[in-house]
């Protein structure tokens, strides 16, 4: 794992959230005012309040998605204040990349006008990403295939169902 998992009860501790049956499990979604402070992959837990209208829309495209329908979630109300600016920059390349792709760490460090070498900063900022799923941090593989450095709850195994529901081209090693 490249960082400290924060994908934890804590995240949705404080503010409004809501967990949600999906194919792959329960999910968690948290929001504040009119944007999105965290995403949770299963198994989750938070607190039960009621959505507004604009989450219920969202979380109905996340049931799709995780169905093997593919959905963009480029779009989305991201409360980017909550992230440092390096991180809003890896975030927002990452959004480019769409289901069924994946790009090394390495082509993200790139795609924000970094250095090849600034893939590990890349990987822990996609390590500390608040929206794991929304924001795709599972499409990122190491330069050489592997799969590296998922910190969502699941670890590696979850990011190969991630990728497996997309259709992305696998190979064992």
């Amino acid at each position: 794992m490249l960082s400290t998992p924060v994908h934890t009860w804590a995240r949705f501790s404080l503010m409004p959230a809501t967990c949600f049956d999906t194919p792959i499990g329960l999910c968690a979604i948290a929001w504040d005012a009119d944007e999105i402070t965290g995403f949770s992959l299963p198994p989750a837990r938070a607190r039960q309040d009621t959505p507004p209208p604009w989450v219920d829309a969202i979380i109905a495209q996340v049931r799709r998605h995780l169905a093997g329908e593919a959905e963009d979630f480029a779009d989305l109300p991201y409360a980017w204040n909550r992230v440092s600016s390096f991180q809003h920059s890896v975030y927002e390349a990452a959004l480019q990349v769409k289901s069924g792709q994946t790009w090394s760490y390495g082509q993200l460090a790139v795609a924000i006008g970094q250095p090849p070498s600034a893939a590990r900063s890349v990987g822990a900022a996609l390590g500390h990403n608040p929206w794991p799923l929304l924001v795709p941090c599972h499409r990122f593989i190491a330069s050489d295939g592997r799969m590296t450095g998922f910190s969502a709850p699941g670890g590696i195994k979850t990011k190969l169902r991630l990728l497996a529901i997309e259709g992305a081209e696998l190979f064992a090693e």
